[in-house]
């Protein structure tokens, strides 16, 4: 954990405070950035779908709409599904920032009866109904308004360790999760200032690209090779067997901070991608695709479903080397090719316009 765990231990207000705000200024904005986001499921055989246990958020319940509207989202990829990944963003308050993240359910729950896609979903639901109501950064005040009208400002600001934290206390509260485990990545970025913030637990991460060169990634948090750290849920005790579960902490997130500039690109992403995409290989795929338009949005989105399918293509090549197989190597183990899995992967295109003064 990093030095930055002491700015994130801030007295937490009341949704009822948060949602009280409201101002009529603007305060100027100089970062913007746009999202693209795409998903697939395992490639498995349907004779196995039905082998697994599915019971699913009803989809007139908050979190089932919730996920269906984001499943719905348009893109190259052709899936509605997200298998035990999810995902999340959206613009926080007063276009403040945005924040992003992905999340892969524990797929070991099935042997137990256990769905992990529920736990996974509600992580991420629960940081979308945080995160969309708090500041990037510190609560924006007009400078020319008296000293009694900017203590009426409410709100406050949240990093992405705490909105992890709450999120997951969120989870811990639904009643339709009886148990599960999932990985997280949030990110947030500032609006006005520019500064990435990321909390991270277990092996799904990000990158930072920055003039076709890696800024940063985000190394994996794992207990040993293939179990990586991952938030839990565990069931009240009935006698049921529940094998495979670590139980991992919010406080044992690693968390980052760096200065943005305009034209960096951060990929979010969760293990079905860096497992089977090597780092060069999305250097190159996160170009200019000049059939997808010129906005910075179909930019962006084109990059997401790009990175997408390559990960797709690079599970079913056995006799292409893999970076989980090169893991497995250095582990003593032999496992040719790629890894099937679901794939997330979410991508920020950053823009910067100088405010005139």
């Amino acid at each position: 954990m990093s030095t930055l765990r002491t700015l994130c231990r801030r007295r937490r207000p009341s949704l009822v405070s948060l949602q009280r705000y409201s101002s009529s200024y603007a305060a100027p904005h100089p970062y913007s950035f746009a999202i693209g986001a795409s998903f697939a499921p395992k490639p498995i055989p349907s004779r196995y779908r039905a082998d697994r246990p599915r019971v699913p958020f009803p989809d007139d319940s908050i979190i089932g709409s919730w996920r269906n509207k984001m499943l719905s989202r348009p893109k190259r990829v052709p899936t509605k599904e997200c298998g035990e990944d999810f995902f999340f963003h959206n613009s926080m308050r007063n276009g403040s920032g945005v924040c992003f993240g992905v999340a892969d359910g524990v797929s070991g729950w099935l042997e137990s009866g256990v769905d992990p896609a529920l736990v996974s979903q509600a992580l991420m639901f629960h940081a979308h109904r945080y995160s969309r109501s708090a500041w990037s950064g510190e609560p924006e005040v007009d400078p020319a308004s008296e000293y009694e009208e900017r203590e009426e400002v409410e709100g406050w600001e949240l990093t992405p360790y705490e909105c992890l934290d709450l999120a997951y206390g969120g989870v811990l509260r639904e009643k339709f999760v009886e148990a599960g485990s999932s990985t997280a990545c949030i990110l947030s970025l500032n609006a006005q200032n520019g500064l990435l913030r990321s909390a991270n637990l277990g092996d799904s991460g990000f990158s930072i690209i920055r003039s076709s060169s890696i800024l940063y990634t985000q190394p994996v948090q794992t207990h040993f090779f293939n179990c990586p750290k991952q938030l839990t849920k565990l069931p009240p005790p009935s006698g049921r067997r529940f094998t495979r579960a670590c139980v991992d902490s919010p406080r044992e997130a690693e968390t980052y901070r760096t200065q943005l500039c305009d034209g960096d690109i951060i990929v979010a992403y969760t293990d079905g991608f860096s497992d089977n995409v090597f780092m060069h290989e999305m250097i190159e795929i996160c170009s200019h695709d000049p059939e997808a338009g010129n906005s910075d949005e179909a930019q962006a989105q084109s990059m997401a479903d790009r990175l997408v399918i390559h990960a797709r293509e690079c599970m079913d090549a056995k006799s292409r080397v893999s970076p989980f197989e090169r893991q497995a190597a250095r582990q003593g183990m032999f496992f040719p090719g790629g890894k099937p899995d679901d794939v997330t992967v979410l991508v920020a295109l950053v823009r910067e316009t100088p405010v005139e003064g």
